[in-house]
């Protein structure tokens, strides 16, 4: 099992999202993310201080190993605008999972059976 953590730009994340669906990748989780990067920053304020950020969606998605590659490639292609900023995608080794309510283990708790 891989999890893979996207950030990319805000704008993409609806279509994004529509891309993992159509692939079968449909659980995912998402928070908005604030970072600096190489692209121009934007000024802004936060809680009085003034502040330079770049606003971006961080999407967190554990996937059995045969569906890795083919998640990146909807990441990569659903995401990219070819300007700065698009944003990265890492990939880490997950050892196990577990579905609390059947206790399922590996990669039978990442997916529904029919």
């Amino acid at each position: 099992m891989k999890k893979i953590e996207a950030i990319i730009r805000v704008s993409k994340f609806q279509e994004v999202k529509e891309a993992l669906h159509a692939i079968d990748i449909d659980f995912f989780t998402y928070w908005d993310t604030v970072g600096v990067g190489n692209e121009k920053k934007r000024k802004g304020s936060y809680r009085g201080q003034d502040t330079e950020f770049i606003s971006r969606r961080t999407l967190s998605i554990v996937v059995r190993d045969q569906n890795l590659q083919k998640t990146i490639d909807c990441i990569l292609d659903t995401a990219y605008t070819g300007e700065l900023g698009d944003g990265k995608i890492f990939v880490s080794t997950i050892d196990d999972s577990y579905r609390i309510r059947t206790r399922e283990r590996g990669d039978d708790s990442l997916f529904i059976k029919d």
